[in-house]
């Protein structure tokens, strides 16, 4: 009778940190897409600030167009503007954890002004983010267009 009281008090301690392990990953789920929002406005408005909270110092950054850039390089990019985003958004996001690394992916729509005019694009990403002292920063992040 006893084995049986401790296996079930063991059963609930179990029950109990699956139901805490959920709600934290669901937790860490909305916060990265919430980085991922921030992300977007901040590379929108060149906020160089907000986007190097956002990224590990070892980040590196792929360009759909097989560019690399650490991190230095990618941010004076988007500091200048080359590439002049008026619009960004995501769409069909998806996070996987696994522990303390997150992989995001998804499809971003952006728009640029070129010479004048509206040029609209999109393509597929991927965020690797990993969480360190309790923040999550990304440390990879890669684009690919979508031609169709």
């Amino acid at each position: 009778m006893q084995r049986l009281l401790v296996a079930f008090i063991a059963f609930g301690v179990v029950l109990r940190l699956a139901g805490a392990q959920t709600i934290s990953a669901e937790n860490d789920k909305s916060v990265l897409l919430s980085l991922e929002t921030v992300w977007n406005q901040a590379e929108v408005a060149r906020d160089v600030h907000a986007l190097d909270s956002l990224l590990a110092d070892t980040f590196v950054y792929t360009e759909d167009d097989g560019s690399y850039m650490n991190k230095i390089q990618w941010l004076a990019y988007v500091k200048r503007g080359d590439e002049n985003v008026q619009q960004l958004g995501n769409e069909d996001q998806v996070v996987q954890l696994y522990g303390n690394m997150a992989v995001v992916t998804g499809i971003y729509r952006e728009t640029m002004a070129r010479q004048g005019k509206a040029a609209p694009r999109r393509g597929r990403f991927t965020d690797t983010w990993i969480k360190q002292r309790g923040e999550w920063k990304c440390v990879a992040s890669q684009s690919t267009l979508i031609v169709k």
